[in-house]
């Protein structure tokens, strides 16, 4: 069994340090300074009591004087040996009390110390804990620590923290304008083909096998350019939305429900009142494809769909929930990944492009939510998006 030690900062062991070593020192030189003064002291190890003469009063002849008390030699040495260890017992009480009053000091003066020389690491923590939980990585990355002061290993870890920013910045929004570029690019000859295809397809004199190769053709570029607006709109999806609207989620999914084919599929609605702000296109394809994935990804006999939305814990939600095979817990983080679709190739004739979760994702995260998968023992998925309520007057509504 692992012992679990309690949680301390680098402040507080930085204090604990300082004040250990001074306590060692002061303890040190305490000894180093009892062991001197013991030395120079009259008695054992030092004076003998020889070298002191010590007189006694004696009324009887004061005249004459205090007589030498050299006739007492015991008397003498336990005076000497009392007086001496009276001497070195101050020493050390008054020296502990001393050593520490003045530690506490030290402590006091290590702890705030601690803090002055931690304060700039604070704030690369800070700014790092922001970026890791901006909802949008692109506004997250933009911003850099800028720590001032001496070049000392704090100010290199900044830079080097900032420099890494920089190059991630530059990587994503390369990575998205050619992804946006690429996109449009390749929309235009798909549609010249689609137009060409079904101008060759309508005219009489189409033989029975051209009409069926022209078919197929159509069907892969219906494909192609399905695959491009995903790509278009996956590389939107994943910047922050800045221009927001008033949306309850409730009338987004009864319009979506409404709009999908469900084939075999039986679809069961419950939708409840889940204001928020955002973009209303984006949210309407995040619960697009939301549905669409229930439906396609289910039984063929049987299979069903449930939709729900509400409030629940201050958060908008919205709930798809779905028959279909058993998916393993493990499979679920590749599900939201670009063309990764669960047990299917990606050369497999099969619908979709593999983009549906990943633009889910997307959205949310770029409305400042998420979206959380957990598969179900019976098969199929439960998929449950949250996002954050709509302000108003600055109350959130429920």
């Amino acid at each position: 069994m692992t012992r679990r030690w309690p949680r301390q900062t680098l402040r507080t062991r930085l204090t604990l340090i300082y004040g250990g070593l001074f306590l060692l020192a002061g303890v040190v030189l305490l000894a180093v300074t009892y062991f001197l003064v013991a030395r120079q002291l009259p008695g054992t190890g030092g004076t003998s009591a020889g070298h002191v003469r010590l007189y006694q009063e004696d009324p009887a002849s004061p005249a004459l004087g205090p007589p030498p008390l050299s006739a007492n030699p015991a008397f003498v040495q336990d005076l000497i040996q009392q007086t001496r260890d009276s001497a070195l017992r101050s020493l050390l009480t008054q020296g502990g009390i001393a050593l520490a009053v003045v530690g506490a000091a030290a402590v006091l003066a290590g702890w705030v110390v601690a803090g002055r020389a931690l304060r700039p690491l604070h704030r690369v923590t800070e700014t790092a804990r922001r970026i890791a939980e901006a909802p949008a990585a692109d506004r997250g990355l933009h911003e850099r620590i800028g720590l001032d002061g001496p070049r000392d290993e704090i100010k290199e870890l900044a830079d080097t923290f900032d420099v890494m920013l920089t190059r991630l910045d530059q990587s994503f929004d390369g990575q998205q304008r050619f992804i946006a570029n690429a996109s449009h690019e390749l929309r235009t000859p798909l549609t010249l083909n689609r137009t060409l295809l079904e101008v060759a397809l309508a005219a009489e004199s189409v033989t029975p096998e051209l009409d069926q190769l022209g078919t197929t053709l159509l069907a892969v570029n219906a494909r192609h350019e399905q695959l491009i607006e995903g790509l278009l709109l996956l590389a939107r999806s994943e910047r922050e939305v800045l221009d927001r609207s008033y949306v309850d989620l409730a009338d987004v999914v009864e319009h979506v429900v409404d709009q999908t084919p469900t084939g075999e599929v039986s679809l069961r609605v419950e939708a409840a009142e889940a204001p928020t702000t955002g973009d209303p296109v984006l949210l309407e394809r995040l619960v697009q494809n939301l549905v669409e994935n229930g439906v396609r990804h289910n039984l063929a006999e049987r299979g069903w769909v449930r939709v729900t939305s509400g409030v629940r814990d201050e958060l908008a939600v919205v709930t798809v929930t779905n028959s279909g095979s058993v998916v393993p817990r493990y499979e679920i983080p590749g599900l939201f990944e670009p063309f990764r679709r669960f047990g299917a190739d990606r050369v497999a004739p099969r619908p979709g492009v593999g983009l549906g979760l990943s633009i889910v994702r997307a959205v949310a995260r770029a409305h400042g939510g998420d979206v959380r998968a957990e598969p179900r023992d019976e098969g199929g998925l439960v998929v449950t998006v949250t996002l954050p309520l709509a302000v108003t007057d600055g109350v959130a509504e429920a």
